[in-house]
């Protein structure tokens, strides 16, 4: 491809063109209107002319030449068109061959008639897009400093192409702007030139489902191939797909030989001929009808597509914003978000997720020497039993006396406590009693974790975290934010520096795994004034707008590892799947079949060792199982148990039991299998500390073919570790490995 040259300038040499213009059948045409001719040589070299018409429509364009140029193709079209972009329109297009010049100077083309369809057609081809909105986090609150671009983006089977369109940097409000301009009418082959492909996974996943239904046909090639028509021969079989004479490679079409030269920034080979779509389409479409959930979507070949035509274009949005030292992303729109044929003023609000840093509000301070303890972890205070607003027992538990998997939590690790401190305070520590407030002792190093809170500059855009843990007079303290504000440009605060919403309203982190036991815990804060750099005028806050001393009450657990593991059984520890604690633990403990002999009338027991081989078993035997799922604390969760075979088959066998039923009991109980099962069957809130227990069912049900089985066991805690509500804060796993021959 030849490459792109810049322009004489139109320097006044003495080779010149004439291109005459005619827009006189133009109704609305006044005089003072431009028209846009643009030369290009065989070499690649652009010239532009601008032509002002007069009141009859006519004009005139002139080009200048140091040499005769020999071969030439001329373009017709608007101003607001670039001349790199106009070859590749459907516009108005003029060629002038070498032998016309016949050694003249100047040459003179006819006149060149524009017709009513171009000139309106002109008016729609350009045009400017403007999307305005906000980007704000769950709760409302603006994200500032953050990078929205926006995409238009096409789908062609499973493969997406994103053409950036712009991008704009949030403000304080959240707000951006993003304008930009937007063609339409390419010609096909240029339109499929200089876009970009990949692979859209979640289009894939639908695509696959249906494939795999409606064949069978070869696997879907993986990594994906790049975009081309050879994979639908899957569909229309070897002979009907070669009578389209579809070519893989590089396709030559109409107007092919023109974009060699002068263009730049394109794929290096065409894999789609545009003139084969809508035949193929009909094609596929009677063999592969459109995937559940892709029905309303525009998706070639379920859509008719030409988006080299389309005129409005169809935006989603990615948005960035380097907040905590790393750039996240923070919006990640896909094609169930997209804003098909947006108008050319879009507003829009695009909803963050939680790696964004949000503005905080700065109207809610509280005044005096007070304090409000509000949260711990993510857990208000008046869902924290035993705190204002909470039900009294049990004490120090979140979700206090809900009957669920998640009620009656306990807190473990590290506890996050959030809440307010009066603006007449400048340094505040905590104080903490195990004895229901009659000893109160400081919080000792050890335990004390600091935090950082962040603020944002708007001007150069710059996030900056600040730790609050000082050191002074020998105390370990926190300084409140009012004394940070008061003491670094007070001015500034909410107008040129914000706060972020990540820690504002955070007071400790408190690392309760040492030096506390497990059990009930109450702290509260005490403040003080800083004076010539001295704490003085010390005082146990009360809360706020009252005469009470703020208190929190919190129930710890955290467990215990044992390092080296202990010598009892089970085995645990490194290169195994058990964890060395008790807290919680698991073990089988014995794993029989119970062979029936139905003329015989007896039953013959096989005691089955880990890595056992089972005697054939029938339809007549049955699997005996005990396990152990306990908890010393009485914090217990839930427990599962599965048997694991084969390639990624497993039989939940809990699930086999009869419905309303649960397991035997051995030893302590009830047996669960989860927390809220076992509230309904006498476990006494907020404990349950589960058991040994049995099941007994039919070993065909458990084992259904001849094949090596793992039994696998796992056994969880409520507590909230570290302020992780998730499903894997303290748990254990246990496995058991046989091989069964089932007739």
């Amino acid at each position: 491809m030849a490459k792109k040259t810049v322009d004489n300038g139109n320097k006044d040499y003495q080779i010149k063109l004439h291109v005459p213009i005619d827009a006189s059948s133009i109704e609305e045409i006044k005089g003072g209107q431009t028209v846009q001719v643009v030369t290009r040589d065989a070499g690649g070299i652009l010239q532009s002319e601008i032509v002002r018409l007069d009141e009859k429509g006519k004009g005139t364009a002139v080009f200048s030449f140091e040499k005769i140029p020999g071969a030439l193709t001329i373009a017709l079209g608007p101003e607001n068109v670039s001349k790199d972009e106009i070859f590749g329109l459907q516009t108005i297009n003029l060629t002038v061959s070498a032998r016309q010049w016949k050694n003249l100077n100047e040459l003179h083309l006819p006149l060149v008639i524009i017709s009513p369809f171009y000139w309106h057609w002109w008016l729609r081809w350009c045009r400017t897009f403007t999307i305005r909105g906000r980007v704000v986090c769950k709760d409302g609150g603006p994200v500032p400093g953050a990078r929205v671009c926006a995409y238009d983006v096409d789908w062609f089977w499973w493969w997406r192409s994103k053409d950036q369109v712009g991008c704009a940097v949030t403000d304080v409000n959240g707000a951006f702007e993003i304008k930009f301009r937007w063609c339409c009418g390419w010609w096909p082959w240029w339109w499929w030139r200089i876009r970009r492909w990949e692979l859209d996974p979640d289009v894939l996943n639908h695509i696959r489902l249906k494939y795999y239904e409606v064949g069978p046909y070869p696997p879907i090639p993986l990594p994906d191939p790049e975009p081309g028509l050879a994979i639908f021969k899957h569909f229309l079989g070897e002979q009907e797909f070669a009578s389209l004479n579809i070519k893989t490679g590089t396709v030559t079409v109409e107007g092919m030989n023109e974009m060699k030269s002068g263009i730049t920034n394109v794929s290096p080979t065409i894999t789609i001929d545009p003139a084969i779509l809508d035949t193929l389409r009909g094609k596929i479409l009677k063999r592969f009808p459109v995937p559940n959930n892709l029905q309303r979507l525009k998706i070639w070949p379920w859509w008719p597509w030409y988006p080299w035509s389309d005129c409005t274009p169809d935006i989603i949005f990615r948005v960035t914003q380097n907040c905590n030292g790393a750039n996240h992303v923070i919006v990640d729109e896909n094609i169930f978000d997209t804003r098909w044929d947006i108008p050319t003023n879009l507003n829009v609000t695009l909803h963050a997720n939680d790696d964004a840093c949000c503005i905080a509000s700065h109207d809610d301070d509280p005044d005096g020497t007070c304090a409000l303890l509000m949260n711990a972890c993510w857990d208000p205070v008046n869902q924290i039993g035993g705190n204002p607003g909470a039900l009294p027992v049990p004490v120090g538990y979140a979700n206090p006396g809900v009957v669920n998997n998640n009620g009656d939590r306990p807190y473990a690790e590290n506890v996050f406590i959030q809440g307010k401190i009066g603006s007449n305070v400048d340094y505040y520590a905590f104080e903490f009693s195990s004895d229901n407030g009659v000893v109160w002792n400081d919080i000792p190093n050890s335990a004390i974790g600091d935090f950082s809170r962040q603020y944002w500059e708007p001007g150069p855009n710059i996030f900056t975290n600040i730790a609050f843990l000082k050191f002074i007079d020998g105390k370990t303290v926190f300084e409140t934010r009012q004394h940070f504000e008061d003491t670094h440009d007070p001015t500034t605060w909410g107008t040129s520096r914000y706060w972020m919403v990540n820690n504002y309203f955070g007071l400790m982190n408190w690392l309760t795994r040492t030096p506390f036991l497990n059990g009930n815990y109450q702290l509260r804060v005490k403040g003080w004034k800083l004076v010539a750099g001295h704490l003085v005028n010390q005082e146990i806050l009360n809360t706020c707008s009252t005469i009470q001393i703020a208190l929190l009450k919190l129930h710890i657990d955290n467990r215990t590892v044992f390092s080296p593991p202990p010598v009892t059984p089970p085995v645990c520890g490194q290169g195994t799947v058990h964890i060395c604690t008790l807290e919680p633990d698991c073990d089988f403990i014995s794993l029989k079949i119970i062979h029936y002999d139905p003329i015989e009338g007896v039953k013959i027991v096989e005691d089955l060792s880990a890595c056992g081989v089972t005697k054939p078993i029938t339809q007549n035997d049955e699997v005996q199982i005990d396990f152990r799922a306990h908890d010393p604390r009485g914090h217990l969760e839930d427990y599962s148990l599965h048997a694991n075979y084969r390639e990624n088959l497993t039989v939940d066998i809990l699930a086999l039991l009869p419905p309303g039923s649960t397991p035997m009991v051995l030893s302590g109980g009830p047996s669960g299998p989860d927390y809220k099962t076992a509230l309904s069957h006498g476990a006494i809130s907020p404990y349950w500390y589960g058991g040994d227990f049995r099941i007994t069912l039919p070993a065909k049900s458990v084992f259904p073919e001849t094949c090596c089985y793992q039994l696998e066991l796992f056994v969880k805690k409520r507590n909230i570790v570290n302020c992780d509500y998730s499903y894997w804060g303290y748990y254990n796993h246990c496995q058991y490995q046989i091989t069964v021959n089932v007739v």
